[in-house]
């Protein structure tokens, strides 16, 4: 699933010219801009979020990423919006860019399935 995330990622990266921003690369950003190596999400509450790609890596944002594929299935050629609010996204994000350790993060994931799995049966899917 990472493989076809990163894939997706380095086609979209051509599309994008690769001007320096002022931001921080995990900052919410108007610009169009991406600095290289990072992509971009956008939560249901159309927040934009320019993430590094070695993020890609981490179970949390691949559990969001798999969300976001059940959800809105994949993007041709729009945004990757992941279900979930920009206030958690960027807490997520605040905590990996600190490389907070392993409990917390598997404290996080837990929290981010169980959220995956009240949606599911608010929705009424059966995956």
């Amino acid at each position: 699933m990472a493989k076809k995330w990163q894939k997706f990622a380095a086609t979209q990266r051509k599309k994008i010219s690769f001007e320096r921003l002022n931001n921080e690369a995990n900052s919410c950003s108007k610009s169009p801009a991406v600095i290289k190596d990072n992509f971009v999400i956008y939560t249901v509450d159309q927040k934009r979020f320019v993430v590094p790609l070695a993020y890609l890596d981490n179970e949390i944002i691949m559990q969001l990423l798999e969300m976001s594929e059940e959800e809105f299935g994949l993007p041709s050629d729009g945004p990757i919006i992941v279900p979930c609010d920009a206030l958690l996204l960027d807490y997520i994000i605040s905590l990996l860019s600190r490389g907070v350790g392993r409990q917390i993060q598997n404290a996080l994931s837990v929290s981010v399935a169980s959220y995956r799995s009240t949606s599911r049966e608010k929705s009424g899917s059966a995956c």
